[in-house]
This record gives C-alpha cells, sequence and structure tokens, in this order.
C-alpha cells in the first residue's frame, strides 16, 4: 500500500529530529569550567526536560518565549550570566528587578523558571544552576517559535548577590538609544557590530509598552518612522504615556524569523534602537544581509548567543547551586523579599533592549 503524503512528512520531522539529537557538539573556545557535556552523567535528561515542559507552556501562550529570551539578556549584560536577575530583593535593598529596565520583565518569566528549576531538580537533584536553567530556556525559546537549534555550554552557577539598581540601569542599553549607544553598550562586553545587530534580532518576537517609543511620536513623529507604521501606532498609543502594548515585528510576532530586518528596510522598526541600525552606515548593510538571507541571520544569532551566554560566567567552586533561584541559599532568612518603595518611572517607561 502507497505511504500517505501525511505519514511521509511524519516521518521527515520524525527523522530531521533525529539528526538534530544526534548532531555533534559545536566546536570553539568556551570559558574555562564550561562544557558542552557538562551534566551527562549528573543530569542526562536535563535539556529533554527543559524542552518538553516549555512545549507545553508555549501551546498555551507563545508569548512566554520572548519573555525568557529577555530574562537571559537582562541576566547576563548585568553582572554576567550568574542568574542575578532571578533574586528577589533584600532587606539589604532592592534588588535587579527593581530597576528601571526590569520593571516590565515578565512575571511569568521567573516563575516558568522555578518551575523548570523544581522539575529539574526533582529528576536529578540540586545539581542543575538556576543560570544554567534561564539560558536553556532562552535557547528553546528560539527553537520552538521557530528559529535556529544550537548547543550550548553548560557548567554556570548562581551568584550570590545582585546588582544595584544603579548598576542595572547602567549596563542594560535603552530602546531610545542610538546605533552608536548600542554599539558602545555591546562593544563593552566584548560583541562586536555583526554580534549585535544578530542580537536585536531577538525583538522579532514580543512586546513592547508604549513608553518606550512613543517619544518617536509625540510630540512630533521621527522622520526615519513608516507614515502608515506611525498612524497604526498612534491607534494602539493615543498618547505618549499610554499603557497599551504592541508587537515588536509588525510581519510575524510570534515566529522567530528574519522579517524583524524586513521592517527596518521598510522603515518600520519599533524602538529607535532599532530603526538606526539601518539608519547608520555602520550596521546597515549587516541589517540587509540579514535581511535576506534568514539562514545567515540563524547561523550568527546562534553564534552570538552562545557567546553572550558566557559573558563573566562563575564556575567550578564559584557561586553556588540555589534550591531556590529567587533567593541565595546561605542564610535564606536574610535574603527573602522585601517591600522596597522607590521613586521610580512608571512600569512602561523602559521597555529594556530586549
Amino acid at each position: 500500500m502507497a505511504t500517505s503524503s501525511s505519514s511521509v512528512s511524519l516521518l521527515l520531522i520524525s527523522s530531521l529530529l533525529l539528526a538534530s539529537l544526534n548532531e555533534a557538539k559545536p566546536s570553539g573556545p568556551i570559558v574555562s569550567g564550561l562544557s558542552w557535556t557538562f551534566y551527562q552523567k549528573s543530569c542526562p535528561n536535563l535539556e529533554s526536560i527543559v524542552r518538553k515542559q516549555l512545549q507545553k507552556v508555549f501551546k498555551k501562550d507563545i508569548g512566554q518565549a520572548a519573555g525568557l529570551l529577555r530574562l537571559h539578556f537582562h541576566d547576563c549584560f548585568v553582572q554576567g550570566c550568574d542568574g542575578s536577575v532571578l533574586l528577589e530583593g533584600s532587606a539589604a535593598g532592592p534588588g535587579e528587578q527593581q530597576s528601571i529596565p526590569n520593571l516590565t520583565l515578565r512575571k511569568q518569566a521567573f516563575e516558568i523558571i522555578n518551575d523548570l528549576r523544581a522539575r529539574v531538580h526533582k529528576k536529578c537533584g540540586r545539581v542543575v544552576s538556576c543560570s544554567d536553567i534561564v539560558v536553556l530556556a532562552a535557547r528553546d525559546s528560539v527553537v520552538l517559535s521557530g528559529g535556529p537549534d544550537y548547543d550550548v555550554p553548560l557548567g554556570r552557577r548562581d551568584g550570590l548577590g545582585f546588582a544595584t539598581v544603579n548598576a542595572t540601569l547602567a549596563n542594560l542599553p535603552p530602546p531610545f538609544g542610538n546605533t552608536t549607544v548600542i554599539l558602545n553598550s555591546f562593544g563593552s562586553k566584548n560583541l562586536n557590530a555583526k554580534e549585535t545587530v544578530a542580537l536585536s534580532g531577538g525583538h522579532t518576537i514580543g512586546i513592547s509598552h508604549c513608553p518606550a517609543f512613543t517619544s518617536r511620536l509625540y510630540p512630533t513623529q521621527d522622520p526615519t518612522m513608516d507614515k502608515t507604521f506611525a498612524q497604526n501606532l498612534k491607534k494602539a498609543c493615543p498618547t505618549a504615556n499610554s499603557n497599551n502594548t504592541t508587537v515588536l515585528d509588525i510581519r510575524s510576532p510570534n515566529v522567530f524569523d528574519n522579517k524583524y530586518y524586513v521592517d527596518l528596510m521598510n522603515r518600520q522598526g519599533l524602538f529607535t534602537s532599532d530603526q538606526d541600525l539601518y539608519t547608520d552606515k555602520r550596521t546597515r548593510g549587516i541589517v540587509t544581509s540579514f535581511a535576506v538571507d534568514q539562514k545567515l541571520f540563524f547561523d550568527e544569532f546562534a553564534k552570538a548567543m552562545i557567546k553572550m551566554s558566557q559573558l563573566s560566567v562563575l564556575t567550578g567552586n564559584q557561586g553556588e547551586v540555589r534550591a531556590n533561584c529567587s533567593v541565595r541559599n546561605a542564610n535564606n532568612e536574610n535574603f527573602l523579599a522585601s517591600v522596597v518603595e522607590e521613586a521610580v518611572e512608571e512600569p512602561g517607561v523602559w521597555a529594556g533592549f530586549m
């Protein structure tokens, strides 16, 4: 009997998945203490546990993928990829979550990470760090929303403290920054122009609150913005301080692809930090190359993510493996969340770069 076309499709997908699982680990320099096979013996099913649970999460709400990807970026750019953004504030002062750029991080993202940590520790014991779980969740957020699959080196330890509110603010590039600001910010993390533009492609999924970009609409419209695009944004954000949200990529907001760069070429980038990448001659060619070649973007994005995920990591005897991602292990009673009132701007004012 002839095989049906649907059966052939299922066989093809199964073959591709099997090939992906059997794919050789990538080569290249990694930070001492990290490894492509770090949990092979202590938690061999780690990546499967994380991915299977996230498949369930995203089936209900694909929007959570962008939230987890952004959480990873905000962790790594402040004090390195050490899970410090997960720590709640203490009696000693507010944590990174209370800094303006992090006020719009999704609460569900923190909940998802804690849930993944509980599932992993139940299966393997307390051997996997929260910072490694954040890295895996970000990678799977990319994969499960249509982006490239790639291996990440593991073995990070969790930091023992968080950065100050001011240090957090200083290390996260603003959505209203021009290309010079963005290149300097990424450059301080040893990320070059191509890597900067590639990582900016994370804005192909996700949403933003109006105040992060309404300075481009009011009182006068940014001349680099497409007029029809601007008119539609004004409907979504009738005032500069509207607390509404809109998508970052108007072409395929829930699919990880290269349409973000197509948006920029059509003057439909949402943030100044996005659109100026195409306006600026230093990065325009990179934007164009990614817009016309999705595979090139995927390859460069994966390499840049692997590199970013190793920023100032703690390994070996440094840091700890937290039992609860929200509090450090030692003297947990001294690190419980406390309500700290500060004179900060409204949550929607700063969406953060990613």
